[in-house]
């Protein structure tokens, strides 16, 4: 009796463990994505999530987990720039640009947090909060990149390739939302 549920458990264990979580269709990701603003980026950033987004509101919040995750990286990228040295006017638009992109990251959680909590007699009110907060995570990564107008070099050129693949899977995002808005 005991070596049977012993068995069972195991089993249980097993199944639970190597479950696989559904990657997006990729017919709703190519159709979702035709239109967007950088449909090719959209469709390969998607198609390599790793999650349940059977619906567009979950593709939508998994473009938004695409964009935190991206924007994550960057500000991670920035603040270990502000370790290195660097000229002044580097040190400056470097740390400028990490706080711009900190808050893109606050104001695309906050988007999450909303998207997953969408219901139907707030859901106008939602959805304005989701798009003005992914507006402004995109307003934020352009400030960011308008710091280093001034600056040459390497540093400009590896801030400004991270920024702006965060701006375009940030872009997407708000076309995705912008998409539900009209569903």
């Amino acid at each position: 009796m005991a070596t049977s549920f012993v068995l069972f458990l195991i089993v249980l264990i097993l199944s639970v463990v190597t479950t696989v979580v559904p990657s997006p269709s990729p017919d709703l990701v190519r159709s979702s994505c035709l239109h967007a603003t950088f449909p090719k980026v959209c469709v390969n950033s998607l198609t390599l999530y790793k999650g349940p987004a059977t619906t567009p509101r979950e593709l939508a919040q998994a473009a938004i987990k695409v964009s935190i995750s991206r924007a994550s990286k960057a500000s991670d990228y920035l603040s270990s720039l502000q370790q290195k040295e660097a000229n002044k006017r580097e040190i400056g638009a470097v740390k400028d640009c990490a706080s711009q992109i900190a808050d893109s990251v606050d104001d695309l959680r906050k988007t999450l947090g909303e998207l997953k909590q969408l219901r139907r007699g707030t859901f106008r009110w939602q959805m304005s909060n989701a798009e003005t907060w992914v507006s402004a995570a995109l307003t934020n990564e352009d400030t960011c990149l308008d710091g280093f107008k001034e600056i040459e070099g390497r540093v400009r050129s590896d801030v400004k390739k991270k920024v702006t693949n965060v701006a375009k899977v940030t872009s997407n995002a708000l076309y995705l939302i912008n998409r539900l808005d009209h569903a």
